[in-house]
């Protein structure tokens, strides 16, 4: 089998990004360090591919975003089409287009490893990464210049931008906590991807700060759209003693709760609070107007793109990993409990 980059950075004991470009001679690599990658390249026989060696020579122009195979992520989704937006944008100003991919029969590796060998893109851009990732395992292995859009579980040694799901969420339990709630609920995305995980490790940890039981019952694993939203509120709405304040782990699945509590005859912000995290355009806007995490979705998008190209170009980057504290904007979806009201 041909000799990996991942075999000789386990070698030199250096990280796969360092290695390869220590093979390509970029000039952000100290001549001791290329020397020493260079001589155990020689001694384990590793012959760059040719997917290596156009890269270093010829730009496609393209940075590829390709669409995950384990969840719809869809451009009616507000978030997802403001982050695209503000990676379109940003690519424009450097003359680079976004290459949008689906991933074809669920074999996601497969078409990774297609896009590299037909080098038709400089770069990749991972989204809604996964507590264990192989995308990333498989762009590290290959050298391929790519920018994630979250962390995953153990080693983050790559290029990354994210928020800090779990400080945003710890906001809206405190907010919430601080208005006399003591039953909440979240509503959480699927727990395989990193940033859902860190939203309810915030959910969790802020009810443990405050002496509150995590009550597994007021948990609900969902999915990342509103119909899901209102299928987990009616089963927290259907409990004995039904929470007094739901945290949703995204705006979408906030509306559907929402949707859920509106049509039993609840009024939102008295008989149940619920707080959502992203801060779509339509959280201001719908009734009564939504409590929750802000973040710059096209900001974010705008961020990974510049890192990205920096990247393919071989600029140094001071800071490798961006991760920005979210804000609470508090609206009129949350109040006190009802019992606890004047």
């Amino acid at each position: 089998m041909p000799v990996t980059l991942k075999e000789i950075a386990e070698r030199v004991g250096k990280s796969v990004p360092t290695v390869s470009r220590a093979l390509g001679d970029f000039p952000d690599i100290s001549p001791e360090t290329r020397r020493e990658v260079q001589r155990v390249a020689r001694d384990l026989g590793y012959e760059p591919s040719a997917t290596a060696l156009n890269l270093k020579k010829q730009r496609a122009g393209k940075l590829a975003l390709i669409l995950p195979a384990t969840t719809q992520v869809r451009f009616s989704d507000p978030f997802f089409s403001e982050f695209v937006t503000g990676v379109i944008d940003e690519a424009a100003q450097r003359d680079f287009e976004l290459l949008v991919a689906t991933v074809e029969h669920d074999n996601e590796i497969d078409t990774y490893l297609r896009h590299i060998r037909r080098r038709s893109s400089d770069g990749f851009i991972v989204i809604r990464t996964r507590r264990q990732d192989p995308r990333i395992d498989l762009l590290r292995a290959q050298g391929a210049p790519f920018v994630a859009f979250g962390r995953v579980e153990g080693d983050n040694d790559f290029h990354l931008v994210d928020e800090d799901g779990a400080d945003g969420i710890r906001q809206a339990v405190d907010y919430l906590v601080g208005l006399g709630h003591t039953r909440l609920a979240c509503i959480a995305e699927p727990l395989t991807f990193t940033k859902a995980y860190h939203r309810w490790q915030g959910f969790r940890n802020g009810l443990t700060a405050h002496g509150l039981t995590c009550d597994p019952a007021l948990v609900v694993e969902a999915n990342f759209h509103q119909a899901a939203g209102r299928q987990a509120a009616q089963r927290l709405l259907d409990l004995p003693k039904p929470p007094t304040a739901i945290v949703a782990c995204n705006d979408l699945l906030a509306l559907g709760a929402m949707s859920e509590a509106q049509a039993r005859g609840l009024v939102i912000g008295r008989a149940v609070s619920i707080t959502g995290f992203d801060d779509i355009m339509l959280a201001e806007y719908i009734h009564p107007p939504l409590t929750t995490v802000h973040q710059p979705a096209t900001e974010f998008g705008a961020r990974v793109a510049r890192l990205l190209m920096q990247v393919i170009h071989g600029e140094l980057t001071l800071v490798k990993q961006q991760i920005l504290k979210p804000q609470l904007v508090v609206r009129q979806s949350c109040g006190p409990p009802a019992l606890a009201s004047p």
